[in-house]
């Protein structure tokens, strides 16, 4: 789950993590008047979960109370990158002196955890990435040692910090840490960190990556959930317990394990270049267990999406045998009656494989049509999507 920027910086001072104050605002007169509380200049920023609002309008320096009005006005409701503002995030403005940048994350290709830190932050931080990679030091932390005094200054050396705030750098790295292995983040970062012309270290933007697997360990996390902001398909997949995310395409997929989902994306995708650059509409995983629950439950969510043409069911049998997979299918097409209105494609294999198949050309359902290969049913799948759009 990621988190908007308000609720980034709650967990940083939770954590003790410097910063400045701020309260998130819905209307023009709520923004003004915690303008008008602090009495001073503030920053209004959109509280959107995608990056690049600086550059959109999202983030305005407003001197005075009127500004900060006007400046509240013009970025509620503003459309980022598909993303509108409904709620903004009033701090107290404070003077930059260097920018810089920080962050933890997991490091899955390497299987350990990873420290990003240099002393050139901002807006630019993606183009310094990509064209002075060496300014971006990268020092994997160990699981089992974390960030304690002696890895942080390795860390904000490395960072090439300057010597006068160093330990301030290195105390909020290890405060940093403490958000990311106390609340079980995948993500930690802050850009900018800043120095303020008298010497004071401040994280000044945040961003946090939760993971949801972890929420039973955080039930308090449940507040940071935003319903309002959630696709509504994905949302009702989390309610009804299913791994389902939802994709730009019109093949709907449903799959157990997500090894095998995964696959199938590519194939349909590859499939789909004959006929007409159809696309995976989602990612689906039922996961071990295939009853007609189980399956009732993915078709609905998957035969919502109004982009979804057919629908590819692709089942390796294992220990849930096909048998009863196909069997899952039959009554949740009977579950699901008029509801059930875009054609399937079914490919199962693996563990009595022949009886499931069995089942399904028994039930002789008008909207199922049996493949023997994955590939056979990815293309049939993309085909009767590419002819439902005509």
């Amino acid at each position: 789950m990621d988190l908007y920027e308000y609720q980034a910086k709650e967990l940083f001072a939770k954590h003790g993590v410097p910063g400045t104050r701020g309260k998130t605002a819905t209307t023009v007169d709520e923004a003004e008047a915690i303008a008008a509380e602090y009495g001073v200049p503030v920053m209004v920023k959109s509280q959107v979960k995608i990056g690049g609002r600086g550059k959109a309008g999202g983030v305005k320096f407003s001197p005075d109370v009127a500004a900060a009005r006007k400046n509240a006005e013009a970025i509620l409701g503003l459309d980022i990158k598909g993303h509108v503002t409904r709620t903004v995030l009033v701090t107290e403005a404070a003077d930059i002196a260097e920018e810089y940048y920080v962050s933890y994350l997991l490091d899955r290709s390497n299987r350990t955890y990873l420290a990003m830190a240099s002393k050139d932050g901002g807006m630019e931080i993606e183009e310094l990435a990509v064209e002075r990679p060496e300014a971006l030091a990268r020092v994997a932390v160990d699981a089992i040692v974390g960030v304690d005094a002696a890895k942080a200054h390795e860390i904000a050396v490395a960072g090439r910090f300057p010597e006068e705030v160093r330990d301030q750098v290195e105390n909020v790295l290890i405060k940093l840490w403490d958000v990311f292995i106390s609340e079980d983040a995948t993500l930690v970062e802050v850009n900018p960190l800043v120095k303020t012309p008298d010497g004071v270290v401040l994280a000044l933007d945040g961003k946090v990556s939760l993971d949801d697997n972890a929420s039973f360990r955080h039930p308090e996390h449940a507040a940071f959930v935003d319903n309002a902001a959630e696709n509504p398909l994905e949302l009702a997949a989390k309610e009804k317990n299913l791994n389902y995310v939802k994709l730009d395409g019109q093949v709907g997929i449903i799959g157990n394990g997500a090894g095998l989902v995964m696959s199938t994306l590519d194939v349909v995708a590859y499939a789909g270049e004959a006929h007409g650059g159809v696309k995976p509409a989602n990612f689906l995983d039922i996961g071990g267990g295939a009853s007609a629950t189980v399956m009732a439950n993915g078709l609905e969510i998957i035969l919502g999406d109004e982009e979804v043409r057919a629908v590819f069911v692709n089942v390796f049998g294992g220990i849930t045998a096909c048998d009863a997979v196909a069997n899952g299918i039959v009554q949740a097409l009977q579950i699901l009656g008029d509801e059930a209105n875009k054609p399937l494609v079914v490919r199962l294999d693996g563990n009595n494989v022949e009886e499931g198949r069995r089942i399904l050309a028994e039930a002789n359902h008008p909207l199922v049509t049996l493949a023997d290969t994955m590939d056979e049913g990815a293309d049939k799948a993309a085909e009767l999507a590419f002819a439902a759009a005509k």
